[in-house]
């Protein structure tokens, strides 16, 4: 019997189209997100806060089939205007939320052999971009953890991230609040266009599965080409 696939932020975002997509493909989903609205099909859902209250140890299999850590954040800022504190906040959120949920799950993950951790970044990491300065500097850390997790986890674990560029989801509502928006940001990318989630989660579903087996400590871009043309 399989073992299940925790997705944290599994109810909105890139995490609610890859609980879709996994189940789809008769994956066994757990999710956990701060609504109650989980996808149809998930095997349990946890309704909490997981910066705040972590994961329920006592509720978690003996072991993961995998692990997604989809919360982001995309808080833009002129130099003048930023603070510390935004950074620290990007921080916790990003790098520190992704370490915490690793290191949770580690011991279970490693006890079904070539399980999958996927984590997110941001095209701003490699791309230098105005206004980006704390979501790059803490998405820069997920990356760095990404490599490191991958060297410290294998042979068992494989760990992934995907750096995406602006993606209709709900985070990205105000920077897609009106089409003169919409049409300036599409013109940015090579492919003229804003990403879906759907788009997102198909390569997250990947990096989670056996096709994905020989293939860890990546960063890759799902961007529209941004990060490359």
């Amino acid at each position: 019997m399989e073992t299940p696939i925790l997705i944290i932020g599994g109810t909105h975002g890139i995490g609610r189209p890859l609980a879709e997509q996994l189940i789809a493909a008769g994956k066994q989903v757990i999710t956990l997100g701060r609504t109650a609205d989980a996808p149809a099909g998930v095997q349990q859902h946890w309704q909490r806060d997981f910066l705040i209250e972590g994961l329920p140890a006592d509720l978690l299999p003996e072991a993961l089939g995998g692990l997604a850590y989809c919360p982001g954040s995309i808080d833009l800022k002129p130099l003048r205007s930023l603070k510390a504190d935004d950074l620290r906040t990007a921080f916790e959120l990003n790098a520190i939320g992704a370490f915490n949920a690793v290191q949770a799950c580690a011991e279970r993950l490693k006890k079904s052999p070539g399980a999958g951790v996927v984590l997110f970044s941001t095209v701003a990491v490699q791309r230098g971009m105005a206004f980006h300065a704390s979501v790059a500097a803490a998405k820069g850390a997920v990356e760095g953890l990404t490599r490191a997790f991958a060297a410290e986890l294998a042979p068992n674990v494989r760990v992934n991230c995907i750096a995406p560029s602006l993606t209709r989801t709900p985070l990205a509502e105000k920077l897609l609040s009106t089409p003169e928006r919409e049409a300036a940001s599409a013109e940015r990318h090579p492919l003229k266009r804003v990403g879906e989630a759907h788009e997102v989660a198909a390569m997250a579903a990947f990096l989670l599965g056996d096709g994905a087996r020989w293939i860890t400590g990546q960063v890759i871009g799902v961007d529209g080409g941004m990060s490359a043309i």
